[in-house]
């Protein structure tokens, strides 16, 4: 019998827009994966600066595993979409154009838990905040925990969650009419409304910079939380909001601890 561990692919999307700074270590931390069925999918926003010439140097270091695509799009959902439907894998993941693996082997351990049952739908881990021009000084850890309701204020890091390809086909990509907050409004639809299978790994998936576009101000924070309870009501998910903005807080305050 051949095992999933064997013939699964796993579909990895980048998606960037004047990244030249930062997406060199994002290539990097994907080549030194030790699990090699992959499928790298770059999706480039028209960038003004040296992105795709650092696309177009590391294609030949991935012999055939990286396709990529340069062209204007609506925003960061549109261009998630484009890599969605590019998709060739088995299992869909995202990795950023300014995060890294957190080490070699987190393909291979995603895999591994994936082999645990067919009826899996996806494999979640945690990940670090980092810091932006030092990714070896970790300023927050979002240690994610067993699944629990999104009401109680937890959810998956987005960067750590990996989803098979029929999820998506079955319940839809990400919605944009969301600006801020389609990547919690896709995880609540498909683990609070429809009810994926989850798993969770508890290990460090990735190291996320910090300087996100969420958290650049004040109001950016205010819209994702308007958006985040427009998720709940368009889902037909009731929510106290007060108590559940109240809870939110509390989650990411933890997060900071030693």
């Amino acid at each position: 019998m051949i095992c999933i561990r064997d013939k699964m692919k796993i579909s990895i999307i980048t998606v960037c827009y004047n990244s030249a700074s930062t997406i060199r270590d994002t290539f990097e931390s994907v080549l030194t994966q030790t699990y090699s069925n992959i499928d790298y999918i770059v999706v480039d926003g028209n960038s003004t600066d040296t992105t795709v010439f650092l696309i177009k140097e590391y294609e030949a270091k991935f012999n055939g595993r990286m396709r990529w695509v340069s062209e204007p799009d609506a925003g960061l959902y549109d261009a998630m979409n484009k890599g969605i439907e590019m998709a060739r894998g088995d299992v869909i993941g995202i990795l950023n154009s300014d995060d890294v693996f957190f080490c070699s082997q987190v393909l291979e351990h995603i895999v591994s838990s994936f082999d645990l049952g067919n009826d899996i739908d996806a494999v979640y881990g945690d990940l670090y905040y980092v810091v932006q021009n030092n990714i070896s000084v970790i300023i927050r850890k979002w240690i994610t925990g067993e699944q629990a309701k999104f009401e109680t204020g937890w959810h998956p890091a987005h960067p750590a969650l990996y989803i098979k390809r029929n999820v998506y086909e079955m319940y839809g990509k990400f919605n944009l009419c969301y600006r801020i907050a389609s990547d919690f409004e896709i995880m609540l639809r498909f683990i609070d409304k429809y009810h994926i299978k989850l798993i969770y790994l508890n290990e460090i998936f990735v190291k996320m910079r910090l300087g996100g576009k969420t958290n650049k101000s004040f109001r950016n924070i205010f819209a994702q939380n308007v958006e985040i309870l427009k998720a709940f009501r368009e889902n037909k998910i009731y929510v106290n909001y007060l108590t559940y903005s109240i809870k939110r807080l509390v989650v990411k305050l933890s997060q900071y601890k030693k």
